[in-house]
């Protein structure tokens, strides 16, 4: 014979409150330290720092373009021959 569904909710929500109070609690805030102190080691950005760098490097890749294009403008200008 099966509980009733409240007897289980009443399970269910004892077992969530021992979790989020006990040292289940205490165990997650550790272990999340340890991994972000991990990370930091590991010297990895965050995507934001990542996307921020994306950004800039598009930016920087597009004005190296624009520069080479009036450098090769500027060699044809002084290797035109000039009217005397």
């Amino acid at each position: 014979m099966l509980p009733n569904q409240k007897f289980l909710d009443d399970i269910g929500e004892k077992i969530s409150q021992a979790v989020n109070q006990g040292p289940f609690k205490d165990m997650e805030h550790n272990l999340r330290a340890l991994v972000q102190s991990a990370l930091q080691k590991l010297d990895i950005v965050t995507r934001e720092e990542f996307d921020v760098q994306q950004e800039v490097l598009l930016r920087t890749r597009e004005q190296l373009v624009a520069l080479e294009a009036r450098v090769v403008e500027l060699e044809k200008a002084i290797t035109a021959p000039q009217p005397d």
